[in-house]
């Protein structure tokens, strides 16, 4: 049985509005219609998907496990439709996503030498949406921060900068040349990406803060809330005189990465990421950081 795409889009509208009503209005289609394909995927399915009431729906355990299970899908489905669009109309456009503080321009003054026809388009990207973004086809390359998730998608390694912590302008570590790990014993976190991941070795109490972007922690840490720790990089995109960057040598440093979904096969994308991993050693070298080399943590 092949799984219809028309169907799963409206299972995704009414489990995400757990109303058929509202949810056929969002795909403006007739309320009986919704039903009566909702019904039809259930039988394709041999599950219920929804228990109905006078009130509105809530997911079986089967509709939670297709809900969880049909993002991807239907992202991997608008992907395939967009590069296939690309590559019908000879589009001459690359759209590359950068994590705030990494440089763009080096890689594009390499590749627009060898493709001057070729416009590079760039959006910036958060945590949360770098990959999602990759693999549904909105970005053709992304330069990534560690962690993430490479399931489906080619990694290349591109250089390491250092680490810094952020304090409030007024702690009392502010303004030091540098910090230990032991200095920082006690001080609650400002979680940025994965709350799970953790950038020292020690523990630090949870401030219960959890943010998407640099802005938002920055906003924290200067409210006193927490600390926090970035990459050197992008301190130079966030100067301020509430918040106060110091180095921290002992930590791992910030991994840089180039990736594209693993079912990328467009010759420009690749052309990009040879521009890329030619412009690392620029790249690394005008911010002062380490170019990537086997081995390295």
């Amino acid at each position: 049985m092949d799984l219809d795409l028309r169907k799963l889009r409206y299972f995704r509208a009414v489990a995400d509005e757990l109303h058929f009503g509202r949810a056929a209005e969002e795909l403006h289609i007739a309320q009986p219609a919704l039903s009566r394909q909702i019904r039809a995927l259930e039988h394709d399915l041999g599950a219920a998907l929804f228990t109905r009431n006078r009130h509105g729906a809530a997911l079986t355990d089967a509709g939670r496990q297709l809900l969880t299970d049909v993002g991807p899908l239907l992202a991997s489905a608008d992907a395939v439709r967009r590069r296939v669009a690309v590559a019908a109309h000879g589009s001459r456009r690359l759209t590359v996503g950068f994590r705030t503080g990494i440089p763009v321009i080096p890689a594009a003054q390499v590749f627009e030498a060898r493709h001057p026809d070729v416009v590079i388009d760039v959006q910036r990207i958060e945590w949360d949406d770098q990959v999602p973004m990759l693999l549904d086809g909105r970005i053709d390359v992304a330069y990534m921060r560690l962690p993430i998730d490479e399931t489906d998608l080619r990694v290349i390694p591109l250089y390491v900068e250092p680490l810094m912590v952020v304090l409030p302008a007024g702690h009392r570590l502010a303004g030091k040349e540098e910090l230990t790990e032991a200095d920082l014993a006690g001080e609650p976190m400002v979680w940025h990406a994965d709350p799970t991941t953790h950038p020292t070795k020690r523990p630090h109490p949870d401030s219960g803060l959890r943010v998407r972007g640099v802005e938002e922690k920055l906003e924290h840490v200067a409210a006193g809330r927490g600390i926090s720790f970035v990459a050197r990089s992008e301190t130079l995109f966030y100067s301020r005189p509430d918040i106060s960057y110091v180095p921290v040598p002992e930590l791992a440093p910030d991994q840089v990465f180039l990736a594209t979904a693993a079912s990328q096969t467009s010759p420009l994308a690749e052309d990009f990421v040879t521009a890329a991993q030619a412009a690392a050693d620029i790249t690394a070298e005008c911010g002062n950081y380490d170019a990537y080399s086997p081995g390295q943590p």
